[in-house]
């Protein structure tokens, strides 16, 4: 279906992926691990097995994300066959203070705000999301986070909780999002507008890939911006 923007008051985005760019936060701090062991891994065949990993952990009883990226870090040594010690095990979660926004995204926020109301849905905690809002530096008016739904996207669950904060029918509400498997396909489901922001151009990444059509693809929140706002 084609998108008519003026039927949308408020827009709702992912964050890791589509915000925050996740994939260097990752990097940065299982790459040096792997290395310190001597296990030379490429990049791509570090978020291969992230977006392996993360879902599998994530689809049984609700745990923390801080939980969840331990056990990431302990299943990277069971795979390589080392023994990250407790500091190492915990360092993917407390690297998530230093993940960088991409270089559209503030400016980008700042100028959807004008005409939209803005919420986060993510997979995170929330003492971790405050770290990355700081580095945003543009206040959202509705955060949905994996910690309150006590489920992780693909989870319906997290979007009825955010359409329940939010207030307003779901027509009302249009979705962004890096990511076919978390955010785009329960959204299709959900029958919630949804555009899917393909950062990667395709590529494999640290998330899951599924087949699922967006109602709209842009490579980056500055298109869906210029789209947006028109």
């Amino acid at each position: 279906m084609a998108l008519d923007f003026k039927n949308f008051s408020v827009i709702t985005f992912d964050c890791y992926g589509t915000l925050i760019n996740w994939e260097v936060g990752i990097l940065g701090a299982l790459q040096p691990i792997l290395k310190k062991y001597g296990r030379n891994l490429s990049d791509a065949g570090v978020l291969e097995l992230y977006s392996t990993f993360e879902p599998q952990i994530q689809s049984g009883p609700y745990r923390p994300y801080r939980e969840v990226l331990a056990e990431i870090v302990r299943r990277f040594g069971a795979k390589l066959v080392f023994k990250p010690t407790q500091q190492e095990i915990d360092s993917l979660a407390e690297s998530i203070k230093d993940w960088p926004p991409f270089a559209d995204t503030s400016a980008v926020l700042r100028k959807l705000k004008t005409k939209y109301k803005l919420a986060i849905i993510s997979n995170i905690d929330d003492d971790l999301l405050a770290y990355s809002l700081r580095l945003i530096g543009v206040p959202f008016d509705f955060l949905i986070t994996a910690q309150q739904a006590k489920s992780y996207k693909p989870s319906h669950n997290n979007f009825n909780l955010a359409l329940k904060k939010i207030g307003l029918p779901k027509e009302k509400v249009l979705h962004a999002a890096e990511s076919l498997y978390h955010d785009v396909a329960p959204a299709n489901e959900l029958g919630i507008a949804n555009v899917w922001v393909n950062r990667r151009g395709g590529k494999p990444g640290a998330t899951k890939d599924v087949a699922a059509r967006p109602n709209l693809e842009v490579p980056d929140i500055k298109t869906l911006a210029e789209v947006a706002t028109k």
